[in-house]
């Protein structure tokens, strides 16, 4: 599978499901859905619900009135469905696949539509319990999403069980191990002439001695050889804390042991969790200086992890594009205007304050909270274009 189609695979399945809880929870408390688009304009193909059927509009490049190429649309027909009243909802397939969004009636986004009459099928107008579920659900959606991703690989793969011989199995590129010759199949001996029976004890002796030369005893078509080399380091998660442990790049034979559908479920639970702990320790980094601003990634270093983890497989895709959806949960419920979380925070405030924002203020909130994604946006596509150069 080609980087492109990984992505578009990954972001596409995850945005839908984003947005479809979006799309539910506003239908469940009759707010009225006026778009659903999967990817940002300009619109590609529409399907509109309108009385008496459906109509289909094709869009595309054409001459305008004034005879100059312009995107518009080039086609239109209805599909006749008679007795339907028809919602008016515009359901869009973009052009540019990287994100989506549903527009509701009576709701500040992103368009900074401030056009708001309070009607009985507008957002605004709903109990502040319905507002919020209505906000949240596309978070809830993408946490269900990862679960259910991580429930069904471990049912279908198994639980993932190191060997615990000596054997290199895989190498890392550009660390030791690697860099001094060392090959899959290679067996462990010794460290500084120490024995070493198990991937236990191996693990736990290079992991004690970060920068600090060694000497490796392995075995390879039963003729032992010795290597001089120095671990490297890695920054790892231990116990509530951040540690570093030595690396020389080598890991073990994974064995998939089949489990039952409970098991898998549990599993899926705490692989779920493990994602948002992932993320909360990548913040705990940025904070400590122990990573920078320029490790952010966007949508290019999406794209390229994506075409990795696809050529290892279905399973790996699988695995990233749950990893991925527990990011885009957590970052679309921080309380920032322009993002879910920022929608309930406001929600929140106003109950707490017993008075509602102004049309005008809310729209002000709205624009800073767009400023500060636009800049977020743009810090990490240059990271992005540097690190594609760079690498």
């Amino acid at each position: 599978m080609t980087t492109i189609g990984a992505f578009i695979i990954v972001l596409g399945v995850i945005v839908m499901v984003h947005e479809l809880g979006h799309f539910f929870a506003a239908r469940s408390v009759g707010v009225r859905v006026v778009r659903f688009s999967i990817g940002f304009p300009p619109r590609f193909i529409t399907i509109t619900s309108v009385p008496g059927g459906f109509e289909f509009r094709l869009f595309f490049y054409r001459k305008d009135q004034k005879g100059k190429i312009a995107w518009g649309q080039v086609k239109s027909w209805l599909i006749n469905k008679p007795g339907q009243e028809g919602s008016g909802t515009e359901y869009c397939l973009a052009i540019i696949p990287l994100g989506g969004y549903v527009k509701m009636a009576g709701m500040i986004d992103e368009s900074l539509d401030g056009t708001i009459e309070y009607k009985p099928d507008e957002l605004m107008s709903k109990p502040v319990w319905a507002q919020i579920w209505v906000m949240s659900a596309g978070v809830i959606m993408n946490i269900l999403l990862a679960f259910i991703i991580f429930t069904g690989v471990a049912w279908n793969h198994g639980t993932p069980v190191a060997s615990n011989e000596p054997v290199i199995h895989t190498l890392v590129d550009n660390m030791p191990a690697k860099a001094e010759g060392l090959l899959p199949g290679d067996r462990i001996v010794s460290i500084n002439k120490v024995p070493i029976s198990t991937w236990n004890e191996l693990s736990q002796t290079i992991h004690a001695i970060p920068n600090t030369p060694i000497t490796l005893t392995f075995q390879r078509d039963n003729i032992e050889y010795q290597k001089s080399l120095t671990t490297n380091f890695q920054i790892q998660h231990v116990d509530g804390r951040l540690d570093t442990l030595g690396a020389i790049g080598i890991r073990p034979k994974i064995i998939f042991q089949p489990i039952g559908f409970f098991e898998a479920t549990q599993m899926g639970v705490v692989s779920t969790i493990r994602g948002f702990g992932l993320i909360v320790l990548s913040i705990k980094m940025l904070v400590s200086g122990e990573a920078s601003v320029s490790d952010l990634g966007g949508p290019i270093l999406i794209a390229q992890l994506a075409g990795e983890w696809a050529r290892a497989g279905w399973i790996s895709l699988l695995t990233f594009m749950a990893l991925i959806s527990c990011n885009l949960a957590f970052i679309n419920f921080l309380p920032i205007p322009g993002l879910d979380g920022g929608h309930v925070f406001i929600l929140l405030a106003e109950s707490l304050l017993r008075r509602k924002f102004t049309i005008k203020t809310r729209m002000v909130i709205q624009q800073i909270g767009m400023a500060l994604l636009l800049l977020l946006m743009v810090t990490v596509m240059i990271n992005d274009i540097v690190r594609l150069f760079t690498n």
